[in-house]
């Protein structure tokens, strides 16, 4: 391998873990915003806002509710939305609806995203341990084409086969324990949503009962 094509071969091992790693980074960021965007900031935020919808939700009053979620971004609370703008479908379908709505809108999306970086961990290293394997097949062409080949040469190609590698796991680390937090996240939005989502459903049944 001619040093012209190491060369080269190195330029775009470097670029790519780049791209590599700034993909990772932005899958990141948009995993830790979504969840930001879909979830209260404490319970007693959702609390809050539950008991601001159970008068009105209790007398049936559903399109003051609907004027209470407004526009707002959080998955409770466009849910609330949805089952009172569908209450016409029944309890029963509308609570369906409302858990595919949240696994296919929410936590798909978010699983989408965490794939990508799980794949750009996966990947990384392996970049950097091509880049140690051309590496060394540059040293050694090196060393096959020369009788007494000049050790800064040869320093400097050795010196690419490790960067490489190092560089791949200095994307990967990080990346796994940023995952291990976006999940821990993923996880209290999970929790939190579930329990209003459960005393929403609540008062909700019951309004129907009562104002069929």
């Amino acid at each position: 391998m001619s040093e012209q094509v190491t060369e080269i071969l190195g330029y775009f091992i470097y670029a790519s873990m780049a791209l590599v790693a700034l993909w990772g980074l932005y899958c990141v960021v948009m995993v830790w915003g979504r969840v930001k965007a879909k979830r209260f900031r404490s319970e007693a935020q959702q609390q809050a806002f539950l008991e601001a919808i159970e008068e009105p939700l209790s007398r049936g009053q559903f399109e003051d509710v609907a004027e209470v979620c407004g526009r707002d971004p959080r998955a409770l609370v466009q849910m609330v939305r949805m089952a009172v703008e569908n209450r016409d479908l029944g309890y029963t379908k509308v609570k369906t609806m409302l858990l595919d709505r949240f696994e296919r809108d929410v936590l798909a999306d978010l699983d989408y995203r965490i794939t990508w970086i799980k794949t750009v961990i996966a990947a990384a290293p392996m970049m950097g341990l091509l880049g140690t394997v051309l590496g060394m097949m540059g040293a050694f062409a090196k060393l096959a084409n020369s009788d007494a080949p000049e050790p800064s040469e040869l320093a400097g190609t050795i010196s690419f086969a490790l960067i490489t590698t190092a560089i791949g796991l200095v994307i990967a680390i990080p990346l796994v324990m940023a995952i291990a937090s976006v999940n821990n996240k993923i996880k209290q939005l999970e929790d939190l949503i579930s329990v209003g989502f459960s005393e929403f459903l609540d008062v909700f049944r019951n309004s129907l009962a009562k104002h069929k």
